[in-house]
């Protein structure tokens, strides 16, 4: 028996995205973080104490003087309250590029302008000087900042702090670590935007650090690295019996007073000290931390947060979205399709195949008409059975995802009434599952006359289930005529799955091609099963990718 596991439709791994969703996760980063703080406002992260453990002595104050600090990605505040609160002399700039962030730092009761001055920047195209006197800060801080920048516009970002770095100036900065458990969790789907950079589940972007990248890349804008190393570890949910490897990269770097000097350091007292700070430290290196301390920073990715907390990233990203039908209109409850590349279950979209093969569908009830009919990987939406139960005498739309059947459930309920609502039935089916199987045949022990896949045909491992519960699942009477035989219907854009693989599969599991849709496999249109379908429909209307492809199978 096949596993389950195996029958998910998930995205492929070590792909990366194209360069349109590049571009728009570029162009829309302020958007998804604004997003971000919306939803979690100031409950996410932790107060960061433990960087008066880390760095307290950069902080103290030598003399009356105050100390001015800049906080970059200051977020919600976590880094600078703490600090305002430890050091009387510290007055802190705090800059974010997500607006909510910043009303969120002025709201809170601890902030006071005579301590903060909080204000928005993008430090990729904004002038710091615009808010803070050139050579005027101490102390940058980069918390978990950098990596969320693209790595093209890092040096950007750097150059931007050294017009208002004093002389002698520290970067105090700690951010996530190639090898760290989140990076190879993200290298399993299709969230890489480029090396060592990905998109996760929420729209926010990460970049993992090694050693070397990111002193080439202070060095080469004018910073001497003070210190340099690796912060490894391990973090366990004793309650889920879960065990996680973590891996930051922590550093100090400090602006000389000739731009550049750095780059002519050569004694071999700087060598050695930049070598021994480059070190993982021996009592660092294997820490075991219960649940979550305040050193600890917790990556967003989904497949994190759930495995760690059992939690879902994706729920308050649901939305409304109107789906006309030929003269119907639903109400459709989905996850938006900007996070196609991030969400581990594809089936929470509707993608384009689903609304195609629903308006054929509605166009031509004569196809459903006294029938059974089955749905493979409905999805959330299920558009394609609602549409079914108008017509046929039994619909079974199926998934293997609970919370795309979860949906499923929702958008069945407020799009469909009775008594065509008594005539659907969802249930759960991993495809090749044979328990799962035996409780669809519960329902209908006849076989189904027709079956339909929309968009289930492009993970190379699921086609072989597919077809195996396809065949045990289809009815075995015969019919002599062409339009009322028993059919399996598949309508996909083809991607990773190449259409002689399919049909490869599909023969050796008895499935015999009768008809395609574009370039029909018959020249005599009068003997074409789906000529007739597209009679009605108006494709500027319908159609709304011209790569969408329809194969009509019987049992042989």
């Amino acid at each position: 028996m096949i596993t389950p596991q195996k029958l998910q439709i998930y995205m492929s791994a070590n792909s990366v995205i194209s360069p349109f969703w590049k571009d728009k996760y570029e162009r829309d980063a302020k958007k998804y973080w604004d997003i971000f703080y919306k939803r979690h406002k100031d409950k996410f992260f932790k107060d960061r104490h433990y960087l008066d453990k880390e760095w307290g002595h950069y902080f103290t104050s030598q003399g009356a003087g105050r100390k001015n600090l800049l906080e970059i990605g200051c977020g919600v505040g976590n880094t600078i309250f703490p600090l305002i609160a430890r050091y009387p002399a510290v007055f802190v700039h705090a800059c974010d590029f997500s607006p909510r962030a910043i009303s969120l730092v002025k709201a809170h009761n601890s902030f006071t302008e005579a301590r903060i001055n909080a204000f928005v920047c993008d430090l990729t195209s904004d002038d710091l000087r615009e808010h803070i006197d050139s050579s005027s800060v101490d102390i940058v801080t980069m918390i978990f900042v950098l990596s969320a920048v693209s790595p093209d516009k890092m040096t950007l970002v750097l150059q931007n702090i050294r017009h208002v770095l004093k002389p002698n100036g520290r970067v105090l900065l700690r951010d996530y670590a190639t090898g760290d458990l989140a990076q190879e969790r993200f290298t399993c789907k299709d969230q890489m935007i480029s090396e060592n950079f990905y998109v996760r589940g929420d729209g926010t972007r990460a970049f993992y650090f090694s050693e070397e990248y990111l002193r080439d890349l202070f060095r080469e804008d004018g910073y001497e690295v003070e210190e340099l190393g690796l912060r490894c570890k391990q973090v366990e949910n004793r309650s889920r019996e879960l065990l996680m490897n973590r891996r930051w990269i922590q550093a100090v770097f400090r602006m000389p007073h000739k731009s550049g000097s750095c780059k002519e350091l050569s004694s071999d007292e700087s060598l050695l000290k930049e070598d021994n700070a480059s070190e993982v430290k021996d009592n660092d290196s294997m820490e075991i931390v219960d649940e979550v301390g305040d050193d600890i920073e917790i990556d967003m990715s989904e497949g994190m947060a759930n495995d760690m907390f059992g939690l879902s990233l994706y729920n308050d990203e649901i939305v409304d979205v109107d789906v006309d039908v030929g003269n119907l209109n639903f109400k459709i409850r989905v996850l938006p399709k900007e996070y196609q590349h991030t969400c581990k279950s594809t089936g929470l979209m509707l993608w384009e195949s689903a609304r195609f093969m629903a308006s054929i569908l509605a166009g031509n009830p004569s196809i459903l008409e006294g029938k059974r009919v089955l749905e493979l990987g409905c999805g959330s939406a299920g558009i394609c059975s609602i549409i079914a139960a108008r017509s046929a005498d039994l619909v079974v739309t199926t998934d293997g995802d609970a919370r795309a059947l979860e949906l499923l459930c929702q958008n069945i309920a407020s799009n469909i009434s009775p008594p065509y609502r008594d005539k659907l039935h969802q249930r759960a089916l991993e495809w090749g599952n044979p328990d799962h199987i035996d409780n669809i045949k519960t329902i209908n022990d006849k076989g189904f006359d027709l079956i339909i896949g929309t968009d289930v045909t492009y993970v190379s491992e699921a086609i072989v289930p597919l077809f195996t519960t396809a065949q045990s699942l289809i009815s075995s009477d015969k019919d002599d005529g062409d339009e009322t035989g028993a059919a399996l219907v598949l309508c996909h854009v083809l991607r990773r799955v190449d259409e002689p693989s399919i049909l490869s599969a599909a023969c050796r599991h008895g499935f015999v091609l009768v008809d395609k849709w574009p370039c029909g496999s018959s020249s005599d249109l009068s003997k074409s099963v789906m000529a007739s379908w597209f009679v009605k429909i108006n494709f500027e209307d319908v159609l709304p990718s011209k790569a969408l492809n329809i194969l009509y199978f019987r049992k042989s």
